[in-house]
């Protein structure tokens, strides 16, 4: 099952219509009988819409009134779609098409199109990139490797937006657009491509939208026989809607309106892809007679994590702003957030590490565990933190599950299991079906116990290892299910790319988890320059990234623990402050001043170790309340007088023969690393533990600088040195 997916596994069908209604609550029961006319659902992050709808249209089919072939529900994306046609089985309701609009559109062109074009449809490319590469050579113009992304996506901005190549100029300027080169270049590029496309016979994943758009414009004998065929249709995630996307519904529904849209407006992040809230927002004005039906009661998370959910809505601004959600938490109190600063990324990453190894031995599943960036660049530090800490994680949004070669070869390997197991001399004296796809899997190299390390070897194991956990959910389910009954299963979530869930830490960048959920959330990097993003700069932008961390909070279920660093690397200026975004609404930054407002005092990380999470504490080295000088007491904002732990003019009570003896040190080990001295350790740093002179791993540890890391490669020979031994001279002597 997907993370998303927290409910029992494979339910019983009720066994009747008003049995469909069971469990709903009462919003979400006005929406399953809501059956005729438009119907717009507001619905908050949380809320039970994917519930609500399918409840609605399986309650619309078992009572009759809605035949389940002239149903089309629409989403954005196959995993979305697989998990909609999964619980439509599982409440009686087969024969309904859930389908993105991207393969409902592709469907119709492919049946059309020898009958509105004649032959047959043009190839479809996988990648335009390459194109795109390809239409800049022949208009000698030099891309980048990121220019050339960069130009791909404004090209199929322009093509979901409608813009011609003539009009993109205007329309960027318009439309407030970061454009990778000169407006006029990149018209003259896009011009190129479509030119080249034409010539090659091909079109893109765009075309599909805009030659059915146009198939169903032009020729009206096949739009009435596509409303003939769809009668129904359900939108879900309707603030995502491109104006394309718009005009291919509407001619999909021709001059009727049994229509049901679901969306929320504070989850508009996909801006830059042509996405807008305003057709969910401007629904009831085209819809005057519609019903609209508000889902507030947040099933998903705790109090805590929808106070902060709320909070950050609270600020915003804008359009979308003014018709958003407050959530209202349908769970019992948990943990409260936990807020924590680091010196610098590595140590953020560090920490994250620490912390999500407590949370496994206090026995929470990997897989229920995320760790959410703004961008994917981010992920290579929390990679190395997890390997470093023998974590297994995944990383979502790399290849497709079911397009992986290994996954592709041990499916292939159980189907022919499957037919041919009495005479498989793996399958000898294994009875149950999770015994038999170990057995299988094993011909495979695949070992119950992971691989060390990371990279390639460890993603194959647990690819091969989500099979088998998928294989022991399907027969905790069905008893009585074969090896045969799993290969249909698998065939079934292939088709919609449903795939099982891998049993390691999520890393996802904040756009990719949406749709998600996990019981614990780390939010990392929430600092200025990165959330919100430098370069957004409109008060629209600001506010579509302040949706992104609402979105990125309203994934965690139970524990969300929201973390930033005060540079990129160790021993770097420390420039950065926690973003705007938390002013007023984590401990100690003040009150709520909007855009712009100074930061706060300093983060305090609160909530790990206590008796709400019951998980044990670690080092408390990020658990701090403001920074104050231990000469002095006043407050400390400067990085560097942070490290030290005093005013830059205080006195300082530093042991110099200490100090020397670390510096001396630090060069031997610079050395032998092959790094800068500044790597090991600061020069900050070093007078830190100089003038505190540390003789137990706890009180090196709550010097800033140090971090888990370092501690454990250097702290045996840090707390030797400051208990009076050379161990530069030591090592000069070897």
């Amino acid at each position: 099952m997907t993370a998303a997916t927290h409910s029992t596994l494979f339910p019983q069908v009720p066994d009747s219509a008003d049995a469909v209604l069971e469990g709903l609550d009462p919003e979400q029961r006005e929406v399953a009988t809501a059956l005729h006319g438009p119907v717009c659902v507001l619905a908050g992050a949380g809320t039970g819409k994917t519930r609500a709808i399918t409840h609605r249209i399986a309650y619309g089919v078992r009572a009759g009134v809605l035949h389940p072939s002239s149903v089309l529900a629409v989403t954005f994306t196959n995993r979305a779609a697989g998990e909609m046609r999964g619980r439509l089985r599982q409440l009686g309701a087969q024969g309904v098409q859930a389908r993105t609009f991207h393969s409902a559109a592709l469907r119709q062109l492919q049946y059309f199109w020898p009958k509105a074009i004649g032959g047959s449809l043009p190839r479809l490319v996988d990648r335009k990139v390459q194109l795109v590469a390809d239409a800049a050579a022949a208009c000698r113009i030099r891309l980048d490797r990121g220019e050339l992304r960069d130009t791909t996506a404004e090209i199929e901005w322009c093509k979901v937006t409608q813009t011609v190549p003539a009009d993109y100029p205007a329309a960027a300027a318009g439309a407030g657009r970061d454009t990778p080169r000169a407006p006029a270049e990149i018209a003259q590029l896009y011009a190129a491509y479509e030119d080249l496309k034409r010539e090659r016979g091909v079109i893109d994943f765009e075309d599909v939208l805009l030659l059915t758009v146009a198939v169903l414009q032009d020729r009206q004998d096949i739009a009435e026989q596509v409303r003939a065929q769809y009668q129904h249709f359900v939108v879900d995630e309707y603030q995502d809607v491109s104006p394309l996307q718009q005009r291919l519904l509407e001619l999909w529904l021709g001059d009727r309106d049994s229509l049901c849209v679901v969306g929320d407006a504070s989850q508009t992040i996909y801006s830059f892809t042509g996405a807008t809230p305003d057709h969910l927002l401007d629904f009831r004005t085209r819809h005057p007679g519609a019903t609209v039906v508000k889902l507030v009661r947040d099933y998903r998370s705790t109090p805590q994590v929808v106070h902060l959910a709320n909070g950050l809505l609270a600020q915003a601004r804008g359009r979308a702003a003014d018709h958003r959600l407050e959530l209202i938490s349908q769970r019992a109190p948990g943990p409260e957030p936990v807020y924590a600063e680091y010196t610098d990324e590595p140590t953020e990453a560090e920490g994250a590490a620490r912390r999500i190894r407590e949370l496994l031995a206090a026995g929470v599943q990997p897989a229920e565990i995320a760790v959410l960036f703004r961008t994917n660049a981010q992920s290579e530090t929390y990679e190395q933190a997890l390997a470093d800490a023998g974590i297994p994680y995944q990383l979502r949004g790399a290849e497709r599950f079911f397009d992986r070669p290994e996954v592709r070869k041990a499916i292939n390997a159980l189907r022919a299991a499957a037919r041919f197991g009495g005479n498989d001399a793996l399958l000898e004296d294994v009875v149950d079906l999770p015994s038999q796809v170990r057995a299988v899997l094993s011909g495979e190299n695949w070992t119950p116990q992971p691989p060390a390390g990371s990279g390639a070897v460890r993603e194959r194991w647990e690819s091969l290892a989500a099979l088998v956990h998928l294989a022991q959910d399907f027969t905790a389910a069905r008893a009585d299910a074969t090896l045969a009954d799993l290969i249909a299963e698998l065939d079934e979530r292939a088709g919609a790319q449903h795939a099982p869930t891998v049993q390691g830490v999520t890393l996802a960048s904040l756009h990719s988890a949406k749709g998600l959920e996990w019981d614990v959330v780390f939010l990392v990097g929430v600092a200025e320059g990165m959330m919100p993003i430098t370069y957004a700069r409109t008060d629209e932008q600001i506010e579509e990234e302040r949706r992104l961390l609402y979105v990125g909070v309203t994934r965690a279920r139970e524990r969300l623990h929201v973390s930033w660093a005060l540079c990129r690397s160790p021993g770097g200026r420390p420039n950065r402050r926690p973003s705007r975004f938390l002013d007023g609404l984590r401990p100690g930054s003040g009150s709520a001043s909007g855009r712009g407002a100074g930061a706060g005092a300093g983060g305090v990380e609160r909530g790990f170790g206590s008796a709400a999470t019951g998980v044990a504490a670690g080092p408390r080295r990020t658990q701090r309340t403001p920074a104050r000088c231990r000469v002095c007491g006043r407050t400390l904002t400067d990085g560097g007088e942070m490290k030290l732990m005093r005013c830059e003019d205080c006195p300082s009570d530093m042991d110099e023969g200490l100090y020397e003896r670390l510096r001396s040190w630090r060069a031997v080990q610079a050395r032998r690393s092959g790094q800068p001295a500044f790597c090991v350790f600061t020069d900050k740093t070093l007078i830190a533990i100089a003038e505190t002179a540390p003789e137990e791993p706890g009180e090196l540890a709550r010097i800033p600088g140090v971090g888990t890391r370092k501690l454990n490669r250097y702290g045996t020979d840090v707390l030797a040195i400051c208990a009076g031994q050379d161990l530069a001279a030591e090592d000069g002597d070897d």
